[in-house]
């Protein structure tokens, strides 16, 4: 897709990724960015610093872990602004834990942001892409949508959600004109472990050693370069790749490595 000239719609737009792929969107010719988030001191800030390069922005803070909230910002973007052209599901929340170690609220959080979160919003969005024929959708995830490793559950689970989610929508929207894009990656600098501490303590060793550190620059870039190819799976860095490869031919090997090389629970 042509960005050039586009609405793009961003959630967890407020800090880390999504600001950055905001400021990347509008750098490659998006003519507004529509940046949603709970925070709305950072949507400012990040409003902010987009209008001072030149760019157009529309900030809707909003609880995206509530249904009705969502909703309704999401009617109120139609109104005002329309249906976006390209709708990037970008936010989510969670610490890793153990399962026994996160509590049923936590749990619930997590499915909330990102998955119900994305499902609520672009439902919202659909039919107007659909009778458009025009859209592209993206839903920004990690390597714990096809990898495992011990002290993650209702994290990994949730990346499984966003997974299906988006290979669901490929099928369902075959031949309408919207595209579908799914993001893995490993870990990001981000503010993502500031927010969630102690777990960034549990990336497995072997990951750490073979996988490089993305800054929030490259994820940005390479969601942008997804867009324009259509692409329907990103998948950085190039190691990464892979690891998918030998997962894919030897997967009781790698699920053994992150198994043996992540985070084992604490005994008394």
């Amino acid at each position: 897709m042509n960005i050039t000239n586009k609405t793009v719609l961003i959630t967890g737009a407020s800090s880390g990724i999504g600001s950055a792929i905001a400021k990347a969107m509008v750098q490659a010719g998006a003519t507004q960015v529509l940046l949603l988030a709970y925070d709305e001191e950072g949507l400012k800030k990040v409003a902010t610093e987009i209008e001072m390069r030149g760019g157009k922005t529309c900030i809707y803070p909003v609880d995206l872990s509530n249904s009705d909230a969502v909703a309704q910002t999401a009617q109120r973007i139609l109104n005002e602004v329309g249906v976006p052209d390209i709708l990037i599901n970008n936010a989510g929340r969670g610490q890793w834990k153990f399962l026994e170690d996160t509590s049923a609220e936590e749990i619930e959080q997590m499915m909330a942001v990102p998955y119900f979160a994305a499902a609520w919003l672009t439902r919202v969005f659909l039919p107007g892409m659909l009778k458009r024929g025009d859209g592209h959708i993206v839903n920004i995830s990690s390597v714990a949508s096809r990898l495992t490793w011990p002290g993650a559950t209702a994290y990994i689970a949730q990346c499984r959600a966003m997974r299906g989610f988006s290979d669901a929508l490929q099928s369902d929207l075959h031949g309408t004109g919207i595209n579908v894009t799914h993001y893995e990656s490993g870990p990001i600098d981000s503010p993502y472990w500031q927010h969630n501490p102690g777990s960034r303590e549990r990336v497995p060793k072997i990951a750490s050693m073979l996988v490089p550190v993305l800054t929030q620059e490259q994820v940005a870039k390479a969601i942008v370069e997804g867009v324009r190819r259509k692409k329907q799976l990103i998948v950085i860095p190039s190691m990464m790749k892979l690891v998918y490869v030998l997962h894919f031919f030897f997967p009781s090997l790698v699920r053994w490595l992150m198994r043996t090389t992540g985070y084992h629970r604490k005994h008394n």
